[in-house]
């Protein structure tokens, strides 16, 4: 039974979305990321909303096989491929496809052939120094994979470091020139991620890879979701639980990190770090509650927060707050904490419940 504290997910927001990424690129294919229990937002809500992709993109082979089970039938890329040769003949048999990204993953395909054929796409370390090989060794990766029976290429793909950052645009076109040097024309790549698809046409290539852009926050530095006409597809709730009229002076929370300038009215919210609501949030870390903006007042705890509703009209127990999304902008929320969008909406804990509306 929920205590009031949930996700709710709209699933017109995911399709705004997903319609704003094939209008950027309208001459792609798209693998809408779905990693990270959809970034939060729960991968088989999103994938059995998202009907149109093309295909999905996850980093795990479980992450995979779930969706799989979930009676997922678009291609599904895994991101990582696979780190255990055990678990090439799994990804076979619910037909994912491997990203092959080191030496290692060619090494278990080479002694591993008694498996059916196996979709694969070569990853090219451009520059982003995380997934990739190198210029140096990409070329003999390459014929070793066509020297491999079981194995079917279907393309080459690489990831932008710097995408997010118009300042840093010369680096994205010297990854871009390297990555070009060793496909074809008649390759299928796939380069964009979100920040490359708003960023620029000329990074698209025949797959993109959208992510956070599908759920409403911004991937780049200089634009926000609502500049680039994105709709925040989670919106994380919580009710108030009490009230509390403080005296000029007096602290609260744990260890009494904020204390009262003034004779005040603190509200007592039903979530806290044990729900993955930042543990490290400031005071003034902002709240939506009946229409306005509130502080967050105190330090974060396990299951519940305070907020500063003194300049409220009017507050009580059961009204519901929001932490961010339709009138919140997670990334507004995340400036104040001092970290991303991202982690914000992919840290909620399994204790919140996720519904989805319209």
């Amino acid at each position: 039974m929920s205590r009031g504290t949930l996700a709710k997910i709209s699933q017109s927001a995911l399709l705004h979305n997903f319609k704003r990424v094939q209008e950027y690129a309208p001459n792609s294919k798209i693998w809408a990321v779905v990693k990270a229990n959809g970034y939060g937002h729960g991968a088989s809500l999103v994938a059995q909303t998202l009907t149109q992709a093309d295909g999905f993109a996850v980093s795990t082979i479980a992450e995979g096989i779930a969706l799989r089970e979930e009676g997922i039938k678009q291609p599904i890329i895994l991101l990582e491929g696979v780190t255990d040769s055990a678990h090439i003949a799994a990804a076979s048999a619910f037909d994912l496809i491997c990203v092959i990204h080191c030496d290692e993953q060619l090494r278990q395909l080479i002694s591993y052939q008694e498996i059916p054929p196996l979709t694969v796409w070569l990853k090219i370390d451009s520059g982003m120094h995380r997934l990739g090989f190198s210029a140096q060794e990409v070329d003999q990766a390459r014929q070793l994979l066509s020297s491999i029976p079981v194995v079917n290429l279907a393309g080459m793909m690489t990831h932008l470091a710097c995408a997010d950052n118009p300042e840093q645009n010369v680096v994205t076109e010297r990854q871009l020139e390297l990555f070009h040097r060793h496909v074809t024309s008649n390759d299928c790549i796939s380069i964009a991620n979100s920040a490359a698809i708003v960023s620029n046409a000329h990074w698209h290539g025949d797959w993109v890879r959208p992510g956070i852009m599908l759920y409403g926050a911004s991937p780049v530095m200089d634009k926000t979701a609502n500049d680039l006409q994105l709709r925040a597809a989670m919106t994380f709730v919580s009710p108030v639980i009490a009230l509390h009229n403080i005296k000029r002076g007096e602290g609260i929370g744990y260890g009494h990190r904020w204390h009262a300038q003034r004779d005040s009215i603190i509200a007592t919210l039903a979530v806290g770090y044990g729900d993955g609501y930042p543990r490290h949030a400031p005071d003034g870390t902002p709240v939506w509650l009946n229409g306005e903006i509130v502080p967050l007042a105190g330090r974060v705890s396990m299951d519940m927060i305070m907020v500063d509703v003194t300049d409220l009209a009017s507050v009580s127990v059961g009204d519901v707050a929001e932490l961010w999304g339709q009138n919140l902008p997670v990334d507004l929320v995340a400036k104040y904490i001092g970290t991303i969008g991202y982690e914000l909406v992919t840290r909620l804990s399994p204790r919140v419940d996720h519904e989805m509306v319209d």
